[in-house]
């Protein structure tokens, strides 16, 4: 029995354990299914693998980080900086690993969450779900993937002990996991051919060491670091104009891209299949000095095509052109609009999150959920963003989430809900200003999307508005319970 459980130990977990701590509650667990926490920094290894916030931004605000080595963080630096985020918070004792939350079920007679793991079973009072929103591998569903007779794996799960040296290997997707690994493993490959259903935008990295002596200053002088944390910050956040207020201000962006390309690609014919079709910011924008150099490269092929079928070691592009490969790597993305924790949380009545949402996810401000008392989550619904670090969303959710257990506790509420009503008022208001944003109206299918066409994934405004949104928990949007009701209720 615990007072607060969260699901997940990635950056939102920890976010929101360190919170919950600061604000007294101190009787929690973190449930981990990992041996080792660090969410999708732990889990994504494969070659390359980086962030594309710049690192002087990329850090909890009141854990800041002064010895990032490059301008664009690693994996391998992440990882280390969030397990040394929860040293200093002293969260290792809270976090059971190899905990894999295999059910949670609200019980009406007694105010708490039941909770199933793969290591057994506890209740909680408040469930804080916080996954994360690239936590479970896409596996597409093509005819014979499942009988190649090579070698398959996600980018996501790298398959370190495969040697790819000398290999004929295909690259399904060209996403932000593809455009950082291809180069590393296009030198290695005999040849390397590169499924594309649809070409990405992409810019300039400009990547670079941070010298030593800045490094120094930062952890020396601490407020030196905040002045450039704070400008990046704004000026990531002036890409939202284009995003979500006028689209075509994204146009103005194009040209740069495109001259991206045409100085690393020679081949009219490969330049024009990697040229997208579609608005600047509709999908992903990504950043790489290097991918289209390796694209370009006499061992590489472009398929301007998914991914049809495979028989055998063949792989059949949906325009019928084939390829003989013995390594398929997907880089095929995550349920990010279709989480499978979602099938695991059951409400009032048995309710699942899946069966609520129906395909389309939606929360009040992104964090709570009707029918699912006492249930937060953290990076839910039309939380993600496309223009600015999703720690900023993070921080904002887990102070919102703190700020309501404080107010319950001052009230002597055993459970809150969010209403019915007050949800429905505020996705209507998301999807109105969704319906002007780039990702509406840019001309292309994303991840962004659920599977009715909704942009779930994404938040359409300014990150600023977001954290006055959930600066303070209002127990006028919410249902309570009082703690005396649910003792007459249990008797």
């Amino acid at each position: 029995m615990t007072d607060v459980a969260v699901v997940g130990a990635g950056l939102g977990g920890i976010a929101t354990a360190a919170a919950l701590r600061e604000a007294g509650f101190t009787d929690l667990v973190v449930l981990e299914r990992s041996d080792d926490l660090g969410g999708t920094w732990r889990d994504n290894t494969y070659p390359g693998c980086a962030c594309d916030i710049p690192s002087v931004l990329y850090s909890y605000s009141f854990l800041p980080n002064p010895g990032w080595t490059r301008a664009y963080p690693g994996q391998g630096e992440i990882w280390a900086y969030i397990r040394g985020c929860a040293d200093r918070l002293r969260l290792r004792d809270s976090i059971r690993y190899r905990h894999d939350v295999r059910r949670c079920t609200w019980d009406e007679s007694t105010g708490r969450w039941d909770v199933v793991t793969s290591r057994g079973s506890l209740t909680a009072r408040v469930l804080v779900v916080a996954p994360g929103g690239l936590s479970e591998p896409s596996i597409p569903n093509i005819p014979g993937l499942a009988s190649f007779t090579g070698t398959v794996f996600h980018s996501a799960r790298w398959n370190h002990h495969h040697d790819l040296r000398g290999r004929r290997v295909a690259v399904i997707g060209t996403g932000a996991s593809a455009i950082q690994f291809i180069p590393h493993i296009q030198p290695l490959v005999e040849h390397l051919y590169v499924f594309q259903r649809t070409p990405a935008w992409v810019m300039p990295r400009d990547d670079r060491p941070i010298p030593d002596w800045l490094r120094r200053t930062y952890a020396a002088a601490p407020w030196t670091q905040r002045v450039p944390r704070l400008l990046t910050y704004a000026r990531l956040e002036s890409r939202a104009v284009a995003f979500v207020s006028r689209p075509e201000l994204a146009a103005l962006a194009e040209p740069a891209a495109l001259r991206h390309l045409r100085r690393a690609v020679s081949d009219p014919d490969l330049r024009d299949a990697l040229t997208p079709r579609y608005r600047l910011g509709c999908k992903r924008v990504l950043l790489s000095d290097d991918y289209y150099p390796a694209l370009a490269r006499p061992n590489v092929t472009v398929v301007p095509h998914g991914l049809a079928g495979v028989e055998g070691g063949t792989l059949t592009a949906a325009d019928g052109s084939r390829a003989n490969v013995d390594t398929v790597i997907l880089a095929t993305g995550f349920h990010g609009s279709d989480p499978v924790i979602a099938d695991r949380v059951h409400g009032r009545g048995g309710t699942t999150l899946e069966g609520a949402w129906g395909g389309s996810p939606r929360a009040y401000l992104g964090t709570t959920v009707a029918g699912f008392p006492n249930l937060f989550m953290v990076s839910g619904p039309n939380t993600g963003l496309g223009h600015n670090s999703i720690i900023y969303m993070i921080e904002s959710q887990a102070r919102y989430v703190a700020d309501a257990l404080r107010g319950m506790r001052a009230h002597r509420v055993a459970s809150a809900e969010v209403r019915a009503d007050v949800m429905r008022r505020y996705n209507a208001e998301v999807d109105r200003r969704l319906a002007g944003t780039v990702w509406a109206q840019g001309g292309c299918a994303s991840w962004y999307q659920d599977r009715t066409g909704r942009v779930a994934a994404l938040w359409p405004g300014y990150t600023w508005q977001f954290r006055r949104s959930t600066r303070r928990f209002d127990p006028r949007d919410y249902v309570l319970r009082s703690a005396a009701a649910a003792d007459r209720a249990a008797i």
